[in-house]
């Protein structure tokens, strides 16, 4: 992966000659993931100097530990005294959904640049907000991205590549199934990620988010028309605290199907589902051209499967290319050819991207904006489901 050829200069206000300050808001699933990334982001690519300073959280303890643990200076409970701080530059958001618009706008408002995990935020008013506040920042040298981790896919960026090179030709159609089973059973007790007014949406919002967004990474395109369905097959649940406690009303989608028109003429089917039995964190794409097609499933990560159609017929057939190579995207900093690389490496891809783009003066990707057009699709799935219609128009 390169950078701009001819990169901007950020503004005097946005240099700093100390190494950049960094703080982290959230240590649970993500926390520690973006926090794995930010530790080992210097051991293996160039990059800007920078100091993991503070990790947030609401519980003092919990979050004290986990800072020492993750490699971090400190820790504390108050986020918004944290984003005022002289010392701290960047902002990592790794809260849940609720608290991202909030949190996010406060914190370009005060001159930080900022990482948001998916999706952008719960609902599409809020997502709007922030793509304003992110623009309005962005003149002012400060950058925003959000956290689509699965761009940084090596084997992903070289399909894109390809797809780019024109390798597959014209592109006819798209699957993109993201399936897992944490949900399949029925007695699997009461989360945040559960209640609509912590999560916004279930499976939707949380999965399918990643899939409609390598749909338009992959084929640099957007989405113009949807059908959507979503389904709750458990709609109650056990507390948190077991049976005992009661079951509580599921407000969420457990899965959710769509079928998307593309400014192109492709057309892309996206399912996605938490009670797909057996299916651990299965992120499968296939993309159909008239020249070629390609396979990928996330959990063989560092394979991709081309065929070219151009070869002749008795030649032709899927290959695994193994994407390992110095010569594949982000792979020149880790280990030997055939050493493969695993999920939490596309975090700390992540971090170098954001890092460069800081660096250079350049607006990283996925911006908030293309955060906001996912957005876009997924309200359009769910105003297509909840009326029961065959198509719905995305707004842009």
């Amino acid at each position: 992966m390169t950078t701009p050829a001819h990169p901007s200069e950020p503004p005097a206000s946005r240099r700093v000659s100390r190494p950049l300050g960094v703080a982290a808001i959230g240590y649970a699933f993500m926390g520690k993931a973006h926090s794995n990334a930010w530790r080992n982001v210097a051991s293996f690519f160039d990059v800007p100097a920078f100091e993991q300073k503070v990790l947030v959280g609401r519980d003092a303890g919990a979050v004290a530990e986990a800072a020492a643990k993750y490699g971090w200076a400190e820790s504390a409970t108050d986020w918004r005294t944290v984003i005022t701080r002289d010392d701290i530059d960047v902002v990592d958001i790794c809260a849940p959904g609720w608290m991202h618009a909030e949190i996010a706008i406060a914190a370009l408002e005060a001159g930080k640049h900022v990482l948001v995990e998916k999706p952008l935020a719960n609902t599409l008013a809020e997502a709007e907000l922030m793509t304003a506040a992110a623009a309005k920042a962005r003149a002012n040298g400060v950058q925003s991205m959000i956290g689509f981790n699965y761009r940084r896919v090596p084997a992903l960026a070289l399909a894109r590549e390809l797809i780019a090179e024109g390798r597959l030709g014209t592109i006819r159609h798209v699957r993109a199934a993201y399936l897992q089973d944490w949900l399949a059973d029925a007695q699997a007790p009461m989360t945040w990620r559960l209640r609509k007014e912590t999560a916004g949406s279930g499976a939707l919002g949380d999965i399918a988010s990643h899939a409609i967004d390598q749909v338009l990474f992959l084929l640099g395109d957007q989405v113009t028309e949807v059908s959507g369905r979503l389904n709750t097959f458990v709609d109650r649940r056990p507390g948190a605290n077991g049976p005992a406690s009661g079951l509580e009303d599921v407000t969420v989608d457990d899965a959710a199907w769509a079928t998307l028109s593309l400014t192109s003429g492709a057309v892309a089917s996206v399912e996605v589902s938490r009670v797909a039995t057996g299916r651990k964190n299965s992120l499968q794409i296939e993309v159909y051209g008239d020249k070629g097609s390609l396979l990928f499933d996330l959990e063989n990560l560092n394979e991709l499967g081309f065929l070219d159609a151009t070869a002749p017929v008795r030649e032709q057939g899927f290959r695994r290319i193994l994407v390992n190579e110095p010569e594949h995207p982000y792979l020149e900093a880790w280990w030997p050819q055939g050493h493969i690389i695993g999920w939490e490496h596309t975090f700390t891809h992540q971090v170098r991207d954001l890092l460069l783009a800081i660096r250079d003066g350049s607006q990283p990707s996925p911006s908030f904006e293309e955060g906001l057009n996912v957005q876009y699709v997924l309200d359009a799935v769910e105003q297509s489901a909840a009326n029961k219609s065959t198509l719905t128009v995305v707004r842009h």
